[in-house]
């Protein structure tokens, strides 16, 4: 139990915060950095300057959700090149293949793990939201 704990304390959680991505709508953190990796919290389609959800569909708010994600991992000292695993959250499924072509721009070279799931609902009442675990190179 001892070497746990000691390997526990050995570790720094650090919040990382960006004024290029929106502002956490809640008690939580854009995204968290420890032990050289990065974990972000759900991007939604939310403009960083307007605190709008962006309009124009599903491709439009994927396009915003994965822009602002990749600001909240250039934040990290991170990038879209080192993200192991993403998680897509879509509020119809049928939308699939459109949110998908916005995606592959993205991750063109690399392409990370990925689940894609249906949800009942999701904040501000978007149709996607999408988080990530990556490597940091700090």
């Amino acid at each position: 139990m001892f070497p746990r704990l000691f390997a526990r304390s050995m570790s720094t959680l650090s919040r990382v915060q960006t004024a290029k991505a929106p502002a956490a709508i809640g008690p939580y953190a854009q995204a968290i950095k420890v032990n050289g990796m990065v974990y972000t919290s759900g991007s939604l389609p939310v403009n960083p300057a307007s605190g709008d959800v962006v309009e124009g569909g599903i491709q439009a708010q994927t396009e915003q959700s994965l822009a602002n994600m990749k600001e909240v991992l250039l934040a990290s000292g991170s990038s879209l090149n080192d993200v192991v695993k993403t998680t897509v959250f879509l509020k119809d499924m049928n939308e699939f293949a459109q949110m998908n072509e916005i995606y592959a721009k993205y991750f063109a070279e690399h392409q990370p793990a990925r689940s894609c799931v249906q949800v009942a609902r999701l904040p501000k009442d978007v149709s996607v939201e999408v988080e990530c675990v990556a490597v940091t190179k700090d």
